[in-house]
Formats: C-alpha cells, structure tokens, sequence
C-alpha cells in the first residue's frame, strides 16, 4: 500500500508575449504559463502525477492557490484505492460543497480541480505502463461510464444511451488503434495566423503549412474588418482555392455584428468561425449559427463545463464541438463532453496550443476516435508549434498528423530544468 504524500505546485510562465506569438483580438500580449501540480506518492517506483491549468500569465497565482485549496482531498489518500476508482476520486473533489461554492463546477476553482485529476490520471497511466488514450480505450463501456457524472445530463445523455454508444463501437476498437498506431491523427494549425504578426510572415507561414502536410489552417480575426479581409485574401492566395481555412474571433463580438463581420468574409470559403461571442451565451451561439449557415459555429475551449455543451448541442448552436484538456473538470468531465457530442452526432476538433495543451489532448482526441465516436470525418485537432521542447514526452507531428503517444502517461510532465527556469518570481 501507498500513500500521496505531498501535492506540490510550481507557477510557470514563459514570456510569448515579446514575440506576440498567441496574439489575438482578445488577447493582445499573452505569457503562455501553467499553474503546474505535481502528485507524488511515498511508493518505491518513483512515478509522478503532472498536472497543470493553462493560462496566459497574471492570475496564474491565483489558480495555484486553488489547486492547494483542494489538495487535502488526495493527500493522505491510498494511491492504488483512488487510482482504482477514478469517478469515485473526481466526484469526491467536485461534490465538496463549500469548494463548490465558488463555482458551482466553473471556474477557478473547477480548472483547479481539473489539474489534479489529470495529473492522477497522468500516474495512473504510468502506473499502467500505457499512455493515457489507450489506457482509456481498454476500459469497458461500464469503466468509461462509472467515470461520469450524469448530475445535469440526463435530459440530453443517459447512462443507458452512454452505454450503448460506448458498445457499438467496442468490437472495432483493436481496428482504429491500428490505425492510429500506423497513421496518427489529423491535424490543423494556428501558428501562421496569429493577429499581431506582419502580412510577410502570415503568407510565408501559410505557405509553409500547406508544405508540412497540414490540410486545414485557421487565423485569428476581429481587430478591424479591413484587416481581416486583407489577411484572409492573403492566406487564401497562399493556399490556394478549396483548401480549409478556419477563423476565430476569441469571443470578440456581439451576436448582430458577429453575423455581419463573417458575412463580410464569407467570400473566401471560411471553413468554421471559432468562438464569435461570449462562451457563455448559448442562445447568441444559436442566433449566429443561424445567420451565418452554411459557415459552422466552433466554440468550446473557454466553456465552463458539461452544462454548457450540453445545451450548445441541444439547441443545435454549434457544428463543431471543441474541448479543452485544461478548461473543465478533467479527463473525466471531458469524457462525458465527447459522449454528448457523440449522442448529437456533432464532430469534436479539440482546441490545444498554449503550454501543453496540444500534449494533453491528442489522448483525448485518440480516445473518442477510438472507443466514443468511432469516426475521423470532419475532425482534427489543433495544433500550434510552441514550447513542446519543455515536455518530457512532446508531440510527434507527421506530415500534418499528430503520431500516437507511446509512452505511458498523459504527456503532461515537464522537464525540471524548464520548470525550474521558467518558475514565476512575484518579486
């Protein structure tokens, strides 16, 4: 038997900003950093749970001192009990009712406790000599759905309708982790489109996304129409007629001028408009998705919980469902979002990006493929070319395609020399 002996956190921020690399219409000079959580056990092997919330600089301090506020639910705990019966450890966090208070189940303090489940799931995995997407791809459909909590769900997902998405699939899955093992999973990337970098640099990057395989890129937008249109007839230029070019605006507009800014653009053959306006705002969502059809809705990266992707599918206010690894309560909680997509027959491309995003949620994404949706129609996942060099176990990309992990783990363990360069001075 063994005990988790100590919950340590580390305030990571890497100064992107100098370089605007991350720059949107929201968010102008962002420090990509992580308030990073660290579950060690007194075991002999040694092995380390990695957690961590992705945020872009001040208020990192504030979610590492959430993540402490909640520590004492694991710490003391026996590691094989919790690790055993990961629904039973997530629910023991998110039912604590004065911690729910500050949310409910949003939030601070839901990103908080969302870093601590990944990281156990992060040991669990080690623990398991297998990387986290096919750990979770071997559990039964029975496993997968004891991880949930159907608290709010139930009117759109069940568990018996859980439960029969999850065995249709099952016969097949050995097929699709053959296939991800031989060819990986599709992928997009941001990084040409950046808001603050120059038209030179836009164009040159395209260009070189189109080279490295990748089938779909996207730009930020909403700083100034005559801009957008400026960018995007360049980066249209550049990869030519048909090929996929997504926008986001990063939440930037009301629901009128959202319809009229895409509107405007429509004309160079926008492939999805990612977050339009506040995440929160389901009934705007719909209003948009319907001003602006055919062009799909993608929103989800800033959505605070099931809750809400619940009611995006229900009232058909989204063509495309994003989750993030970082932005609910866990694994978990993002178990129960791939199920909703999956009931509503909504593709899901996960944002990523940031500090370790993109590490965390190809697993993620290679579970749904292989066990939830079953499918790689109209789905890829994000990918931007920053700061894998501080991960133990980065991404591997191939001619535009995320490569399975192989590595046992979540991907999201850091080197200590990054976290220890890197680590926040207040002073």
């Amino acid at each position: 038997m063994s005990t988790f002996a100590s919950l340590d956190t580390i305030d990571v921020r890497f100064p992107t900003s100098l370089q605007l690399d991350g720059s949107d219409a929201m968010n102008a000079d962002p420090d990509y950093s992580a308030a990073y959580v660290v579950a060690r056990t007194d075991a002999t092997d040694g092995l380390e749970g990695h957690g961590f919330v992705f945020t872009i600089g001040r208020g990192n301090e504030v979610e590492i001192a959430a993540i402490r506020a909640a520590a004492h639910h694991i710490l003391g705990r026996d590691v094989e009990e919790a690790l055993a019966d990961m629904g039973e450890t997530s629910r023991r966090f998110m039912h604590d009712s004065q911690l729910r208070w500050l949310g409910p189940e949003k939030g601070v303090m839901h990103m908080a406790i969302g870093a601590i489940i990944n990281g156990l799931w992060d040991l669990k995995a080690k623990r398991s000599g297998l990387p986290l997407w096919q750990l979770l791809s071997q559990m039964s459909p029975e496993e997968i759905v004891n991880l949930i909590d159907f608290r709010y769900l139930t009117d759109a997902l069940t568990e018996k309708e859980a439960l029969e998405i999850l065995r249709t699939h099952e016969p097949t899955r050995q097929d699709r982790v053959n296939h991800l093992l031989t060819d990986g999973y599709p992928a997009y990337t941001t990084s040409p489109g950046w808001l603050g970098y120059s038209d030179e640099k836009l164009d040159r990057l395209c260009r070189k996304a189109v080279e490295e395989g990748f089938g779909q890129i996207k730009l930020k937008v909403g700083g100034l129409l005559k801009d957008d249109i400026r960018r995007m007839r360049i980066a249209r230029n550049a990869v030519g007629d048909g090929f996929p070019i997504a926008i986001d605006a990063n939440q930037r507009w009301d629901v009128q001028p959202a319809i009229e800014w895409v509107s405007a653009l429509a004309e160079f053959d926008i492939h999805w408009v990612e977050e339009p306006t506040s995440p929160d705002d389901v009934l705007g969502h719909q209003a948009i998705a319907r001003g602006i059809h055919p062009i799909p809705v993608a929103t989800g990266e800033h959505a605070q919980n099931r809750v809400i992707f619940k009611q995006l599918l229900q009232a058909q206010a989204i063509g495309v469902m994003q989750i993030d690894a970082a932005r609910v309560g866990g694994v978990n909680e993002n178990i129960a979002n791939l199920l909703l997509a999956a009931k509503f027959g909504v593709p899901v491309c996960p944002h990523a990006g940031g500090v370790g995003l993109c590490e965390a949620v190809q697993h993620l994404a290679m579970f749904d493929y292989v066990a939830v949706s079953g499918s790689l129609e109209g789905r890829v996942i994000e990918y931007v070319d920053h700061l894998h060099e501080h991960f133990k176990n980065p991404v591997v990309m191939r001619q535009g395609r995320y490569i399975a992990p192989h590595l046992p783990g979540a991907s999201t363990e850091m080197f200590e020399a990054s976290l220890a360069q890197y680590t926040h001075d207040p002073d």
